[in-house]
């Protein structure tokens, strides 16, 4: 049963980063930044890992790896006033337990379902509180957007 919670969790996600940044989402996971929405999720890779070896998702980003803590790491980016979907931005992520310096990766643009999102997959490394820190640049803006969220992890 918990392949079926998991790919239940990922099909909520998908309907998540689907949705208009006018609708609320927990305030963990979304944050406005220079007129920026961005909403954030992390899901197990074994979602991923259950997909058939041809199915498209289970290639993203080289395909997922191996390892119990490992998880995909989604950015959905929106214009705050418009509520567009921002589909040309390059994103970066850095997620790191609090007090330490963590992983710095570049978040691949992924279509699914007729839209694009960000994602790559991260290592977690036992429970506790990890710092998710973003880094997104778009053309046309001198300045990068930079937000963090905290995400706390546990291996229950």
């Amino acid at each position: 049963m918990p392949f079926l919670r998991s790919v239940a969790l990922w099909a909520a996600f998908l309907v998540m980063l689907g949705m208009s940044p006018t609708l609320a989402q927990e305030p963990g996971q979304y944050r406005v930044a220079d007129g920026v929405a961005v909403y954030l999720g992390l899901l197990p890779a074994a979602v991923v890992r259950g997909h058939p070896a041809r199915h498209p998702e289970a290639q993203m980003h080289s395909g997922a790896p191996a390892g119990r803590h490992v998880y995909h790491l989604v950015v959905a980016l929106f214009d705050a006033e418009s509520g567009e979907r921002i589909e040309d931005a390059t994103v970066e992520a850095r997620v790191a337990p609090l007090g330490l310096s963590g992983t710095t990766r570049r978040l691949e643009p992924m279509e699914i379902a007729d839209t694009v999102t960000y994602g790559e997959y991260f290592t977690t490394r036992g429970e506790g509180r990890y710092r998710i820190a973003l880094t997104v640049r778009q053309p046309g803006r001198d300045t990068p957007i930079q937000m963090e969220f905290v995400y706390e992890h546990r291996t229950r």
